[in-house]
């Protein structure tokens, strides 16, 4: 058993340093991919974005052969962003890689230390101490609420950021004392979006609009709700009826009337339904 498991960790290392081989390929200035040679960290972050999500759709969808190839995708973005990064000498993927195991190790004291937990609430409260260990001593601006939701803000997607915000926010009790309150926030932002659409600039109509789905990511959160997988199953819904409409369909729909297309929509809804 040993060898087998020693034989599949030098495969897997050949692996890895067949991928770091290629992409430093890529990146040569002789015989390299122009491509390749034009990207830039700042290029590539949408690339790490749209990779990431790959990979959770496949997740979902199950298929392991799909789940494997979408891993591959992201982790080539980790090795060029690497790779890059080795080219102006400031880290290379041998450091990306120690940072990270050293800090599992650090965070991980009941599984490499002496430490004993009893849940996984334990754990959870010992990372965020050890986190704040790490970064050292925090100044009276680091602690403060509106601090910690800008690096939210900063640095996750919308939707998500807002949940991580609202839901700091009442902790410290910077929240309704019911959900009717939260409906009249809804309804209150509602009507003023709707008079901003009428009255106002479009800067402020986009605030407005802000303001709206704020207030419905809050109904959201007080109902135990995802918005981004509400959100997403409203697409897939979308897209499944558009493709049972165009089956319907004996012609391009840019050919149909609003009034005809209606009724496809309809008709393809109610196929869905049934089945």
């Amino acid at each position: 058993m040993e060898f087998h498991q020693n034989q599949n960790h030098a495969e897997t290392l050949a692996a890895l340093q067949e991928l770091i081989d290629v992409v430093a390929k890529l990146r040569s200035p002789e015989g390299g991919c122009p491509w390749d040679l034009a990207q830039t960290p700042q290029t590539l972050t949408p690339y790490v974005i749209e990779e990431a999500y790959e990979v959770v759709d496949a997740i979902k969808s199950g298929d392991k052969e799909a789940i494997a190839e979408e891993l591959g995708d992201l982790l080539l973005q980790v090795v060029l962003q690497a790779q890059i990064a080795k080219e102006y000498e400031q880290f290379t993927l041998k450091e990306v890689a120690q940072g990270i195991a050293q800090k599992l190790i650090r965070r991980h004291p009941h599984v490499f230390g002496e430490v004993s937990v009893q849940s996984v609430e334990e754990v959870r409260q010992n990372w965020e101490q050890i986190k704040a260990a790490e970064k050292g001593e925090p100044s009276p601006e680091s602690q403060k609420l509106s601090a910690k939701l800008s690096n939210y803000a900063r640095k996750l997607p919308p939707l998500m950021a807002t949940m991580k915000i609202s839901q700091k926010a009442a902790a410290v009790g910077f929240e309704w004392e019911n959900i009717d309150g939260v409906w009249d926030k809804f309804h209150e932002e509602l009507q003023e979006f709707q008079h901003a659409l009428a009255h106002e600039t479009p800067a402020q109509q986009q605030a407005e609009l802000g303001d709206l789905l704020f207030s419905v990511l809050q109904l959201a959160r007080w109902y135990n709700l995802d918005p981004s997988e509400a959100l997403q199953g409203t697409n897939q819904r979308f897209i499944q009826r558009l493709q049972k409409m165009e089956a319907f369909a004996d012609r391009p729909l840019s050919d149909y009337t609003l009034q005809e297309l209606e009724a496809l929509w309809q008709q393809a809804k109610a196929q869905l339904k049934k089945g």
